[in-house]
């Protein structure tokens, strides 16, 4: 089975709304930037929360056959990166989350509603 990026993104965003991953933003860069579809931003209150949500994403991800390209900072559990190929994550702790303020540096990006 062959999954999209939009369908991706859906499977992203419930595995963090099942470890209740707090604000959850996702970002569309599609025509900003090269790097990634989109970036998926949320929070954990603390670092078992933050590497929760980080192990649930990337076993939906792999649930429905997407390979994990990448996690990085998984023992700090401060900003925990997963590189999904068409879409990047950002799992920061909440203390982190506000001094690195992804959204405004992606400013130019249309945030993605939910349903």
């Amino acid at each position: 089975m062959t999954v999209n990026s939009d369908q991706l993104l859906e499977a992203t965003v419930a595995a963090a709304e099942e470890k209740k991953a707090g604000r959850i933003v996702a970002l569309n860069l599609k025509e900003i930037s090269l790097v990634a579809d989109y970036f998926v931003i949320c929070q954990g209150n603390s670092d078992v929360q933050v590497q929760a949500i980080a192990t649930e994403i990337r076993k939906q991800a792999e649930l429905i056959g997407v390979r994990v390209r990448g996690i990085e900072g998984m023992d700090s559990a401060r900003w925990v990166l997963i590189d999904l190929g068409d879409i990047v994550v950002h799992v920061f702790h909440r203390d982190e989350r506000d001094y690195y303020n992804l959204e405004r540096l992606w400013s130019d990006a249309k945030v993605v509603e939910f349903a």
